[in-house]
């Protein structure tokens, strides 16, 4: 019996075989590449902004029970005495600064890559390959992420299969490239029951379903092609980076739950670079800028190149609201454009059994 043909890894990664094209010299595969300097201007410090009315209208009494029924009724464990019969004893306002920085950026990486060959044009050297920076994407819309995969120019090539020996196929695993199994009911033995095997006639082989007895099936790598295009892959991607800093008031209520909810935009810039809004009425809020600004510069500045950078000011509205409810203080918040109610201490519960 011949002894089944020894292959080498199917997982076998592809070499470079472009070391002297300039950009490529060490292609690792996940590495970012540095951006190239950017040619465009900087754009100037712009003024602070200098709106006429940052105030957001005070909640009047109504409108915070209105919005404290419909949060009680959503409650399936809360009883509405509370707040149909609760009296109000005060509403304090904490209108609260809510500042994003948004910085939209393209990273790209280079690795070997390889397909199976079906016709392209072999144009390795055909002429200078561009830098991995010079080949051209479609950027999407600014601020939409995106990742877009892309063979570099100039670097195809056309090599034999290297797992199947640019024969197509591979021996089958299931039968080790014998195109037969042990017969499953002799176990091989060509007897049964000391009568000879009707499944197998005697012989003690099946024929491998696998590979239909033929001991070889179709290369994965090459698709049965039996020659592979080899290329250089760049991918790019645009990521929006977002952070948010909330200045608080020390109202009680968490900030999580003013991050989640809509405000009033009092500022917005968009442009390749922002500035600290210094000037700002809040000086919280002009450091948070500068320091947001900061970190973003040393984190995506030296790996990414940054296409533009987006600045708003949002005023997130928050009462807190005293009541008194049998002959005690409670308190619950209204917060956002959307009233959204946080009532902690709600003090009428009960337990809930669904059946």
């Amino acid at each position: 019996m011949n002894s089944a043909a020894v292959y080498p890894p199917l997982n076998a990664p592809a070499a470079n075989p472009f070391p002297n094209i300039p950009g490529y010299e060490g292609i690792a595969g996940g590495a970012a590449l540095p951006p190239p300097i950017p040619l465009q201007p900087v754009t100037p410090p712009q003024p602070a902004p200098t709106p006429d009315d940052w105030k957001i209208p005070e909640l009047s009494e109504e409108e915070a029970r209105a919005a404290f029924k419909d949060y009680v009724e959503s409650q399936c464990c809360y009883r509405s005495g509370p707040a149909e019969e609760g009296v109000i004893t005060s509403l304090e306002s904490f209108n609260t600064y809510r500042l994003r920085l948004e910085t939209f950026t393209e990273s790209r990486k280079t690795e070997m890559a390889e397909k199976p060959y079906e016709g392209e044009m072999a144009d390795f050297y055909a002429q200078p390959a561009p830098t991995p920076w010079q080949v051209q994407a479609n950027t999407p819309n600014l601020f939409k992420e995106d990742t877009q995969e892309i063979r570099v120019p100039y670097t195809s090539s056309i090599k034999e299969c290297n797992p199947c020996r640019g024969e197509g196929k591979i021996p089958c695993e299931d039968c080790n490239g014998n195109g037969y199994k042990p017969c499953r009911i002799c176990n091989g033995s060509g007897n049964n029951d000391n009568q000879r095997c009707l499944s197998c006639d005697g012989t003690g082989k099946d024929s491998c379903s696998k590979c239909n007895a033929e001991g070889k099936k179709k290369c994965k790598t090459c698709n049965g092609k039996k020659q592979l295009l080899t290329f250089i892959k760049l991918t790019v991607k645009w990521t929006n980076n977002k952070d948010i800093h909330v200045e608080e008031q020390n109202c009680g209520l968490n900030s999580n739950k003013i991050e989640s909810v809509n405000g009033k935009e009092l500022f917005t810039t968009s442009q390749n670079r922002v500035y600290p809004l210094y000037g700002f009425p809040n000086p919280a809020i002009a450091e948070a800028s500068d320091r947001l600004i900061k970190e973003h510069q040393s984190k995506f500045e030296q790996t990414t190149r940054i296409l533009q950078q987006r600045l708003t000011v949002e005023l997130v509205p928050v009462t807190k609201v005293n009541y008194k409810w049998k002959d005690n203080i409670h308190v619950f918040y209204v917060y956002g454009n959307e009233r959204k109610v946080s009532a902690e201490d709600y003090p009428e519960t009960c337990c809930c059994v669904i059946l």
